[in-house]
Parts: C-alpha cells; sequence; structure tokens
C-alpha cells in the first residue's frame, strides 16, 4: 500500500472564466453580474488587475443598511481593497488554510499580478481528495468572531 500523499495545486479545480466587476461599476450592475452567475462574491478588476473583491455581504451592509442608493453608489467605495489572494501553482490545502484563517470563503488566484482564477470553498469540498481541507476551512471561516449586538 502506497501512503503518498496527494497534493492538488489550485490551478485544477479553480474556476478560469471569472466574471469581473469594475471599480466605477455601480453597486446596483455588480448585484446584477453576481444574480446572473448565481454568485455572492465578485472580484473589482481593471483589465486583469485585481483591484478589490465586493460580496452580497458588503452590498448589504455598506450601501442598503446605510441608506444609500445602489443605482448611484461605485464598487469602489463598499469593495475590500487589498484582498487575499492565492497563485495558481499553491496547494489546494494551502489556500484551503489561508481562507479559514481570513475567513473567507472565496479566493482570487494571480500569476504575474493578473487574475487568472477564483478559488471557492465549493470547489474545494468537491474534489474528494481535498474534503477534509475545505471541512477544516470551513469551521475556521465559521468560527464566532466578537460581535457586538
Amino acid at each position: 500500500i502506497s501512503w503518498e500523499v496527494i497534493t492538488m495545486k489550485v490551478k485544477e479545480i479553480m474556476t478560469k472564466d471569472v466574471a469581473c466587476v469594475q471599480p466605477d461599476d455601480t453597486i446596483e450592475q455588480a448585484a446584477k453580474i453576481m444574480k446572473q452567475h448565481g454568485c455572492g462574491s465578485i472580484p473589482v478588476c481593471w483589465g486583469n488587475k485585481l483591484e478589490g473583491v465586493v460580496t452580497d455581504r458588503d452590498i448589504a451592509m455598506r450601501c442598503v443598511a446605510d441608506g444609500k442608493d445602489g443605482k448611484q453608489q461605485k464598487v469602489k467605495e463598499i469593495m475590500t481593497g487589498a484582498p487575499a489572494t492565492g497563485q495558481p501553482e499553491m496547494d489546494v490545502n494551502e489556500a484551503a488554510r489561508l481562507m479559514s484563517e481570513r475567513q473567507i470563503r472565496r479566493l482570487p488566484i494571480l500569476e504575474n499580478d493578473s487574475l487568472v482564477g477564483y478559488l471557492a470553498l465549493g470547489d474545494i469540498s468537491v474534489e474528494p481528495a481535498s474534503q477534509n481541507s475545505a471541512g477544516e476551512a470551513l469551521s475556521g471561516i465559521s468560527r464566532q468572531t466578537n460581535i457586538q449586538m
């Protein structure tokens, strides 16, 4: 019996055809693209250069809850700038660890400072060889934080 450790690279399971929005797009445009693609997070790019990430939670908390107009407010006003990123050659377990530490469900993948993919927790969880990593990442992502109510 071989006890060889199965290692998988991010590039093998990441989404390569990634929808993006631009910093000057409106929140409404970003929400429509998220709806069209059935996702809750989308990279914000100028060309292939990643500027940030905007999530459905950003829209809810930084636009709607603040009473802002999504038809007027720009993505750059609510996006998370300088997000955590990974590389295509990164081991999936390492990516899952990073996602857990940063408490994120999606990781933009960069190569030579250009966006080349997007890795979602779901991408990791459907691969039998990486299901333990996905479970550990979800556990870290879902851990309690000190939230004042």
